[in-house]
């Protein structure tokens, strides 16, 4: 007897051997066939879905759950353009705060929405004897009163303290890490956030690292929330590169560098695994930082990298050899440069051509750049939605030479490149439905199309938060289609991606995300 037998719908398997069904059975969590393979078979439950479009669950293969859920719960000063307005918003924090000298975050800072930079000296104002820190909406940087400032080991440079990358890191280190409760409790909001919007499993893109890590020991933080029945998605992650160290392996062994006990991609179970190996080599475009071979417009500089070439270069190596997948951080075409070298480098020393390397971001990716993704195998893990909020303002910085190379589709496809879709949740909007929209029109919010000659169509949009996410987290074998033998994960909608105008997808209904069969409380707290 099937557990569940879903009927009177149109399933949009993603499947080529079967696109289409009408019934779908699922048996403890499975699908264990479709249409007549399953009609007349006796379900203890048959739902009736009155017609809907059903889709596998959608995979966002890089967002930040635990980030997300701790913004959730802080300050914000998004939307503010005034500086004034901007102050009276941390004054406000800092009174509220719960004993004296004690850090008094913010979310939400963006210094374009200002002009300008806030500087310590303004922040110290209203500090009012406690640290404060405003952290960039980015993930990249973040700008500290002197009372902080004060605390950093020499030599950490600060623009009138802003502090950007590895200063931002140094800042961080000041502090307590977060507890695993607050942080299993962050995990359990942001996952019925994207929940909410079809997601039923996502990567989340670096753990224990300085830039975006929360805790020494956050993955025992998602290991508590699971205990509590917090996390009601798949969620596979990543580890930091700061995690490795030297380790005495056999020399067979080939590995330099390892987390204690060899620990590597692909240890966990179904619904909790460590993934990929996370690698930064640059920053981002909102911060200015992300590294280019030609300057910002208007700027007269290139962003930066993390480190030295070389250094960065060691690291992949390492991560490569110890038998990691590789989530290489690179969102500047220089710092693509620096991640496509160095695999390349690690693929001639061991050859692994299983590995599924990706570059996060890819965010500019000159047409040179191309025939090297394909070559190395190496999958592009874009967040479209960025450039459907973000766009006026990268295609300026980048001038109208380099604005059709942000964010690309149709030429990583059309090069054989792996296009896998992803958030960056909670720096931009985590629908997957309406980067579908963005992927396809390649307009702006406010109507500019940027490098029109890179849109792909819906079906390729929803192929990279299906198919082509479970494949970069080597899911294949157990999501991305609605496949009988596949976990039961999938998104019920009110309308049909692929029978309405593109320009109305992103305002489809989620009526419902299944997650092994089950369809979890999705209301947000």
């Amino acid at each position: 007897m099937l557990c569940a037998r879903l009927t009177n719908a149109r399933f949009r398997t993603m499947d080529p051997d079967h696109p289409v069904a009408h019934d779908l059975g699922i048996w403890h969590g499975r699908i264990v066939g479709l249409d007549e393979a399953v009609t007349s078979l006796p379900a203890r439950e048959v739902i009736d879905l009155q017609g809907a479009t059903v889709l596998p669950g959608f995979i966002d293969a890089h967002v930040h759950l635990a980030w997300t859920g701790l913004k959730l719960g802080t300050p914000s000063i998004a939307g503010r353009s005034r500086i004034d307005d901007v102050l009276g918003v941390v004054e406000q924090a800092v009174r509220q705060a719960d004993s004296p000298g004690s850090w008094v975050n913010i979310a939400g800072y963006d210094q374009r929405a200002l002009g300008r930079h806030l500087t310590a000296a303004e922040l110290d104002r209203v500090s009012h004897g406690h640290m404060v820190f405003l952290m960039h909406e980015s993930g990249h940087g973040c700008v500290v009163n002197t009372a902080v400032l004060d605390l950093l080991p020499d030599g950490v440079p600060d623009e009138n303290g802003f502090l950007a990358e590895g200063a931002m890191g140094a800042a961080r280190a000041l502090r307590l890490p977060h507890s695993q409760d607050e942080l299993a409790a962050a995990i359990g909001r942001a996952a019925r956030t994207c929940l909410a919007e079809g997601v039923t499993a996502c990567a989340e893109a670096g753990i224990g690292g300085s830039l975006l890590g929360h805790s020494p020991v956050e993955l025992g933080a998602y290991q508590l929330a699971r205990e509590q029945g917090l996390l009601p998605l798949h969620v596979q992650l990543m580890v930091s590169v700061d995690r490795l160290h030297p380790v005495g392996a056999h020399r067979a062994d080939g590995i330099p560098k390892a987390l204690d006990l060899g620990l590597r991609t692909g240890f966990g179970d179904d619904r909790l695994s460590v993934g990929a190996l996370k690698i930064f080599t640059d920053g981002g475009m909102m911060a200015r930082t992300a590294a280019l071979s030609a300057p910002y417009e208007g700027l007269g500089h290139t962003g930066q990298l993390q480190d030295d070439p070389e250094v960065l270069a060691e690291s992949i190596v390492d991560g490569h050899l110890a038998g990691w997948q590789l989530a290489v951080h690179a969102i500047g075409d220089r710092a693509a440069d620096v991640a496509l070298d160095a695999l390349e480098r690690a693929q001639r020393l061991r050859p692994r051509p299983g590995a599924r390397h990706r570059i996060e971001h890819a965010g500019l990716i000159r047409p040179d750049q191309l025939p090297r993704f394909a070559r190395l195998g190496v999958s592009a893990v874009v967040q479209p939605n960025f450039l459907r909020h973000f766009g006026d303002d990268y295609a300026a910085i980048m001038g109208e030479e380099r604005a059709p190379w942000l964010y690309r589709g149709r030429g990583f496809l059309d090069h054989g490149v792996p296009l896998v879709g992803s958030s960056d949740r909670p720096v931009a909007d985590g629908s997957p439905l309406r980067a579908v929209q963005f992927m396809v029109e390649r307009a702006s919010e406010s109507g500019q199309v940027i490098g029109p000659e890179e849109g792909i169509t819906v079906e390729e949009a929803l192929h990279a938060y299906t198919v082509a996410g479970a494949h970069a987290c080597h899911w294949e074998d157990r999501a991305g289609s609605l496949t009988p033998g596949k976990r039961a994960d999938l998104v019920v909608l009110g309308d049909d991606p692929l029978r309405m105008d593109p320009s109305r997808i992103g305002d489809i209904e989620v009526v419902a995300a299944y997650v092994d069969g089950r369809a979890p409380e999705t209301g947000l707290p």
